[in-house]
């Protein structure tokens, strides 16, 4: 053997085994590890390189780095002392047993404490979450801060950037936070006419070349909260477009949504997670609002902040939770479904151990590869019983999660690997049976006017169909 061979040879073993010991200990699963492994020791070079390329997370690991820029904070998390007196144990729930569990799991996962006092109200479509949050808008008195992932700049997006401008005249301190990706569905871009109205905003991780090339669709905040006051607060799925004007029939691109009012305690929770999200943009740190909380309503409910800086997946995590614990009916409704494994297991177990499981999923969706995908996992759930409902036209962009007739989870969060893993999310959880019949009577009218799918609709699929779906599926990880 020459001696080039020789260095190849030496060069070849360290870095194989280099690669192989990291997907060891940093592969979450034996069957990635295996594969990985296997792959960094049987091609020489090429296996390693592939790894590396491939196999590391650097979404993780980019959010985790990110992170530590993030500037200290003197905000205790859920908002600071003025919420002590808001407080409400999980123990305290008057729920079902089940239910009690569900909370006893997001108490162990999330930061912040459930807190009770407050009023949760259900917006449909544009046509009521708009005027809302403008009517919000105009009575605020010391400050408004909004966080969206898309910021139209059409007829609806101007409206709220004229209730903006006219609220930071009126000398209401206004903030306004742009994901640096989903601005770009509109020109001009929202930034720039918020900055030309003299308004502070910031734009989350956008896309730039110099001086070091930062070009990603994750990593971004897919977040939509408004908070006004401390006191009055919206989320959901709802961006911010003539998209989701929905009554709008001749509107090609409507969009049918559900966004929420809240009001009471939790809304400091909102107000903590935009305070984090500022002062890692911008370096600028800032204080919560200095009035004393006030009880609006009854319904206890708690902010889940999650992204891929965290050290675990906490909505995942309560969410399958929250499916294995529940013993009566699990509704969930969301526009993309690319569930876990581990979701997958639980629904299964569910439906096995009685519980009925409805799954309401677009029948048209926005973004076909991911209907494929899901088409092709579906199986799985139809098999043992779970039900699934495709809804009519216009596409449905709703997040909901209802459990046992006590528990629902709202906000901006898929039942994807993106929402779930890739991007930063916020959701509410919700402890109240008069709120949570709404929402479920809200499902319910949905499944009504819904076709149900069957295991022959799935299995009659043409075989060109059940190509294109197994092989988007293939790729569900990073859709």
């Amino acid at each position: 053997m020459s001696v080039f061979n020789w260095i190849i040879v030496g060069l070849n073993i360290p870095l194989s085994l280099l690669s192989a010991a990291h997907a060891l200990f940093f592969k979450r699963t034996p069957q990635s590890a295996l594969v990985w492994v296997a792959v960094c020791l049987t091609f020489p070079f090429v296996g390693p390189v592939v790894y590396f390329v491939f196999g590391i997370n650097r979404v993780r690991n980019r959010a985790r780095r990110l992170e530590i820029k993030r500037p200290p904070h003197r905000v205790e998390p859920g908002g600071g002392d003025s919420l002590e007196t808001a407080k409400h144990p999980p123990a305290d729930l008057e729920v079902s047993r089940a239910v009690s569990d569900i909370a006893r799991i997001s108490d162990n996962v999330a930061r912040a404490p459930l807190v009770g006092g407050n009023r949760i109200d259900l917006l449909h479509n544009g046509e009521a979450a708009y005027p809302a949050m403008i009517q919000a808008m105009e009575n605020a008195e010391h400050r408004i801060f909004l966080c969206t992932y898309i910021f139209d700049t059409d007829s609806a997006g101007r409206q709220i950037i004229g209730a903006l401008t006219a609220a930071a005249a009126r000398g209401v301190e206004v903030r306004v936070i742009v994901d640096g990706f989903g601005e770009l569905y509109s020109r001009p871009r929202a930034s720039v006419l918020l900055e030309k109205a003299g308004i502070a905003c910031t734009r989350f991780l956008p896309p730039r070349l110099l001086p070091l090339p930062m070009l990603h669709i994750n990593l971004s905040t897919h977040k939509k909260t408004l908070v006004v006051d401390g006191d009055v607060g919206f989320t959901g799925g709802m961006n911010i477009g003539d998209r989701h004007l929905a009554e709008v029939e001749d509107n090609s691109k409507r969009v049918v949504d559900t966004h929420f009012r809240l009001t009471g305690p939790v809304v400091r929770q909102l107000e903590q997670s935009f305070i984090e999200d500022w002062s890692f943009c911008t370096g600028q740190p800032l204080e919560p609002i200095a009035t004393p909380t006030v009880s609006r309503g009854k319904a206890v409910c708690r902010a889940i902040s999650d992204g891929p800086s965290e050290p675990v997946d906490k909505l995942s995590t309560i969410l399958v939770g929250a499916v294995a614990t529940a013993r009566k009916h699990v509704m969930i409704m969301t526009p993309y479904f690319l569930p876990s494994v581990e979701m997958i297991s639980a629904i299964q177990t569910t439906v096995l151990r009685g519980t009925r499981v409805d799954i309401v999923l677009p029948s048209v969706n926005n973004l076909p590869f991911i209907q494929w995908a899901t088409n092709n996992m579906l199986y799985e759930l139809l098999f043992w019983g779970a039900n699934i409902y495709f809804q009519p036209p216009p596409f449905v962009h709703s997040k909901l999660f209802v459990a046992d007739g006590q528990y629902a989870q709202i906000g901006s969060a898929n039942m994807d690997p993106r929402s779930l893993k890739l991007n930063f999310e916020l959701n509410v959880e919700i402890f109240d049976a008069n709120v949570v019949e709404d929402i479920t009577g809200y499902v319910a009218e949905k499944i009504e006017r819904s076709r149900q799918i069957y295991l022959a609709d799935i299995n009659n699929r043409s075989f060109p169909a059940k190509t294109r779906d197994a092989l988007m599926w293939l790729f569900s990880p990073y859709l």
